[in-house]
């Protein structure tokens, strides 16, 4: 496929942090770590990856901003188009030897997601898309799935854990909407549960307390793959409160409807 120019440098980029990825991922158990906070690790891998991403993106686009989950928010002389990044999304995954991980970057143009590129290195998945050109996974075009009834469904989630997010709140959801659904999954990886939304594999996914870097990406995929993405309120502020969800248009609307019900 002939990809833009813009979506050249983005796909250059999270494949070269992937390759260093997955060099240390065969050498986990030698990584230094540290602790961020209640079970939120940094790595050596993650660092790296970052600074990859960094130099790969501010060569080709100099002015633009940049928004990373490691070295936060970077000024540039276009404060309209920014890099949202995150160089390892799935660290507790990576760092337990589960290979169920991503590199995942957005760009955020005048305050929307307009492009997106998540990869997964272990699979060798690219997951791209840019507004209005679609949604592709290795050259390949994606669409959301059809279904049409929760019952049907297979839905991802992320659930809150130790020193994070309302678990009282994440109960009563789950409790909820596991006796609407065919199933219910969790990855690791808010990225790449976004993009299988987009490739047809999840038929929805939710979850709240997101960063931007987790999602900026994942939300162009899902769009331009056909599909519906909003917070738990139905708005358009998912990269400023941290709430998604998304799915096709009949399921989004009804696993909306069935949030919005629980007290």
């Amino acid at each position: 496929m002939i990809r833009s120019p813009l979506m050249t440098v983005m796909v250059q980029a999270v494949r070269k942090a992937g390759r260093a990825l997955i060099r240390d991922f065969g050498e986990v158990e030698q990584l230094q770590i540290s602790r961020k906070g209640p079970a939120d690790f940094v790595s050596a891998a993650d660092r790296k990856s970052e600074e990859i991403l960094y130099t790969e993106l501010s060569r080709a686009r100099p002015a633009y901003s940049f928004l990373m989950e490691e070295r936060g928010p970077v000024e540039g002389s276009d404060p309209d188009n920014q890099w949202v990044v995150d160089p390892l999304d799935g660290t507790t995954n990576f760092l337990h030897g589960i290979p169920m991980f991503a590199v995942s970057v957005g760009l955020v143009r005048n305050g929307e997601p307009y492009a997106g590129a998540i990869y997964n290195p272990i699979a060798d998945e690219l997951f791209i898309a840019e507004r209005g050109a679609g949604a592709f996974l290795n050259d390949r075009r994606l669409r959301v799935a059809a279904r049409l009834k929760l019952a049907d469904c297979v839905v991802c989630c992320g659930l809150p854990h130790m020193g994070r997010g309302d678990h009282a709140e994440f109960n009563r959801e789950l409790r909820v909407v596991q006796q609407q659904v065919a199933g219910l999954r969790r990855t690791g990886s808010a990225a790449l549960d976004l993009a299988w939304v987009g490739a047809g594999r999840f038929d929805a996914f939710w979850e709240r307390n997101l960063a931007p870097w987790d999602m900026a990406a994942g939300l162009a995929i899902v769009r331009e793959a056909g599909g519906f993405v909003s917070d738990m309120n139905g708005r358009d502020k998912m990269l400023q409160n941290g709430d998604v969800l998304a799915g096709n248009e009949n399921i989004h609307r009804d696993l909306l409807r069935l949030m919005k019900s629980i007290a």
